[in-house]
């Protein structure tokens, strides 16, 4: 007949399992997607100074837009600025709510997650990339007509042109088939 002490200890054997070096290795490897934090406040950092300073450009153009209310390629290059600041930040700040979604929040235990719109939310790194990669789009398309407004030689903006639309077509070939 078998010791009852030794059966009460089999019986909770399975209950009560044993922390083993791997389980506490995985623990440890786990927690290191805390590291993503500075990242994502750099970013967030980043975002908040991009709309500061396009704040700031938008706050002085407009008393030089007020001196001389005329439209002029430099007045339309001041509004250009300014959507190429604020469209930077976004993407800054896109990256970040990426990183935290997808290495912090996608992570958690408790079933909540960040309240985010849908169109912002990421399943994997291909859904930032793709989403960083069109933000990165936009910011080269606004640059390009800015200094196609600025720029009075028609060559040198044919050139840079030509460079945007390769490096526009590469960006959207990775997109599609990077995957």
């Amino acid at each position: 007949m078998a010791d009852p002490a030794s059966e009460e200890s089999e019986a909770a054997g399975p209950l009560r399992s044993a922390v083993t070096p791997r389980d506490r290795f995985e623990r440890g490897l786990s927690m290191t997607r805390v590291v993503v934090v500075l990242p994502v406040v750099v970013l967030l950092l980043g975002a908040f100074a991009s709309f500061g300073y396009g704040t700031d450009v938008f706050v002085r153009s407009v008393t030089a837009i007020v001196k001389d209310p005329e439209l002029t390629s430099h007045n339309i290059g001041f509004f250009l600025l300014l959507s190429d600041l604020f469209l930077v930040g976004a993407t800054l700040m896109i990256a970040g709510f990426g990183f935290y979604d997808l290495f912090i929040s996608k992570a958690r235990t408790d079933g909540r997650s960040l309240p985010l719109p849908a169109w912002l939310r990421m399943t994997d790194l291909n859904d930032l990339k793709a989403r960083v990669i069109s933000m990165v789009v936009m910011v080269l398309a606004v640059s390009f007509v800015d200094q196609a407004v600025v720029v009075q030689n028609k060559v040198d903006t044919l050139y840079l042109g030509g460079s945007v639309a390769v490096v526009i077509a590469a960006l959207t070939l990775f997109v599609r088939f990077g995957r």
